[in-house]
């Protein structure tokens, strides 16, 4: 059961923080749901994924990628639940919710999921090698992220009226405007609906309210400015990620990566 973890700082657009396979999975229960978009297949027997209450089978060949700071738990529903798995990063992962639709989860039937259990035993297999070459392995690990942009799920929400007319456009304004001082009754008055109304489309399309996905955004482009800028003090980066108060900045990036600034420019 090859088992790989990244052990050199993130330079890379993409790469993988970790990378697994025929791993014998245990019970895992995430309060606060994990700091990276992470997959999990199964490769034998089945197992049950919760993510904020809703409920997954995952059978042989089918797998599940799970946005970050989602609460989830999975656990086995045979005897033996063997799985596959990789959880991703790198200088410019915030944009990997743009990638997969910006869903929170992305379902990976059978015929897609033997795609991606071959890329991530191959890159398990080549690791040594692979972990040498940045370059090589970061284009590996937007190769496999690429499969998730095709999924059915992801597909779906340009198939929502409502979607498409009020969750989209403030999206693309967040992605534009972060740095502003961007509220939730500004949002939603762009669209010309209540921040209540928008906040329930948000948690319907989503899983989350407008107001956690604005602040999850200026956090993943505060990561990223963290890594791939080390001449930027963190009262700047509060500043240029929309944070006037850069303790309030401190205190909301503890609380979603569990990590303060400084550590997690440490760690990375």
């Amino acid at each position: 059961m090859p088992i790989h973890y990244r052990n050199s700082p993130v330079n890379e657009p993409f790469t993988f923080d970790s990378v697994g396979c025929r791993w014998s999975q245990d019970r895992v229960v995430r309060p606060r749901g994990f700091p990276l978009y992470h997959y999990l297949q199964t490769e034998k027997g089945r197992g049950i994924v919760k993510v904020q209450g809703t409920e997954y089978v995952l059978s042989e060949g089918e797998g599940l990628l799970i946005a970050p700071f989602l609460h989830h738990s999975y656990m086995k529903d045979t005897a033996e639940w063997l799985t596959a798995f990789a959880t991703f990063t790198g200088t410019i992962d915030s944009s990997i919710d743009k990638l997969v639709g910006t869903r929170p989860v992305v379902f990976i039937e059978k015929e897609q999921g033997a795609l991606i259990g071959a890329l991530i035993d191959n890159i398990s297999k080549n690791w040594e090698s692979l972990s040498t070459d940045p370059h090589t392995l970061s284009l590996q690990c937007y190769g496999l992220l690429m499969h998730f942009t095709n999924s059915r799920h992801t597909r779906a929400l340009t198939d929502e009226p409502l979607y498409l007319r009020y969750v989209a456009p403030v999206i693309r304004e967040i992605e534009t405007s972060f740095a502003l001082e961007l509220t939730v009754q500004e949002l939603s008055g762009r669209v010309y609906v209540t921040p209540q109304y928008l906040s329930r489309l948000f948690r319907r399309f989503l899983g989350c309210s407008a107001y956690e996905y604005l602040t999850t955004f200026r956090i993943n482009k505060a990561r990223e400015f963290l890594v791939s800028r080390p001449d930027m003090e963190v009262q700047q980066i509060a500043g240029e990620t929309g944070f006037s108060d850069t303790s309030h900045f401190i205190a909301m990036f503890k609380k979603i990566t569990g990590f303060t600034p400084l550590e997690f420019r440490k760690l990375n």
